[in-house]
């Protein structure tokens, strides 16, 4: 059985763990609003990207670009957006485990001679993808990327795989990361980033475009051209963004958990140790009457 002083160094280490993570859940609760706010603030940029593609769309006209190229897929980069830091619960088991999946999703669909390079962001990542590093799996990583990268960083990131896939290293490009839905939910999700598919570009087709044609200048196809990289940009974008948004909100659930088990501990210990303290009051009495008697 636990001393007194025992319990009363333990009551002071669970507290001291539960005023740790309560911090540590504020902290990660405003920089999750602080990625929301940013995932709100993207949106009107997309919109315009969408709202140029749509009435480009909506024309009668064929386009070509090599961006929208499909060819015979014998390479494969999978980017994969982790963490950085740990106490975020099962944030980079779960994309790690969608990983492993769409590895072997790629596998069936071109073949187990496809040469898949998987290019992990954070370093949790790092440390999970280089177990699985093999003659047909390469693990490339971009020092400068991580979860705190800039957004000029992000863009050289998202020019380096647009120059990629031109240039045919890569014959597709695809993006593995937790969608932020909301502060409870987050959705794991895989997106093939490269070539742009026209049936997905043809979906963001805004219905009011039709109605409201427009002339272009110099011509229709150049346009698409200078748009199709901004609409590259701005999907990678909120794709690193919702992934931070994801991990904050992973870490605030984990955090939560982790208080509440310390809060539900230190009422168990308390009540021990305060049951341990009557107990031994009640000795001490008894010692006392017992010697008045002798006495």
């Amino acid at each position: 059985m636990a001393t007194l002083r025992e319990l009363k160094g333990r009551i002071s280490s669970v507290a001291s763990t539960e005023k740790t993570t309560s911090a540590m859940k504020m902290i990660s609760s405003a920089k999750m609003h602080k990625a929301v706010g940013m995932l709100q603030r993207l949106k009107p940029y997309r919109g315009m990207v969408r709202n140029v593609l749509s009435h480009l769309l909506v024309t009668d006209q064929e386009f070509s670009s090599p961006l929208i190229e499909s060819r015979e897929v014998k390479s494969v980069a999978l980017v994969a957006y982790g963490s950085d830091d740990g106490l975020c619960g099962a944030f980079n088991i779960n994309i790690f485990k969608q990983l492993l999946i769409a590895i072997e999703n790629l596998r069936k669909q071109y073949g187990k001679n496809v040469v898949i390079t998987v290019i992990p962001i954070g370093k949790k990542m790092m440390k999970a993808v280089q177990k699985i590093e093999s003659r047909s799996l390469k693990v490339e990583s971009v020092p400068y990327m991580s979860t705190r990268s800039t957004m000029e960083q992000l863009t050289d990131f998202t020019e380096l795989l647009r120059s990629r896939f031109v240039d045919h290293v890569y014959d597709r490009v695809d993006v593995a990361y937790m969608q932020y839905v909301s502060s409870s939910r987050q959705v794991m999700q895989q997106e093939q980033l490269l070539p742009l598919s026209a049936e997905a570009l043809a979906q963001n087709v805004d219905p009011k475009a039709a109605a409201s044609p427009c002339i272009f200048e110099p011509d229709a196809n150049s346009i698409f051209n200078s748009v199709l990289p901004l609409h590259l940009r701005s999907t990678m974008q909120e794709i690193f963004v919702s992934s931070t948004a994801s991990e904050q909100a992973s870490r605030v659930m984990a955090m939560q958990t982790a208080s509440d088990n310390a809060a539900e501990l230190l009422e168990e210990l308390n009540l021990e140790y305060n049951k341990l303290r009557q107990q031994s009051i009640t000795t001490e009495l008894l010692d006392i009457l017992g010697g008045q008697v002798e006495r």
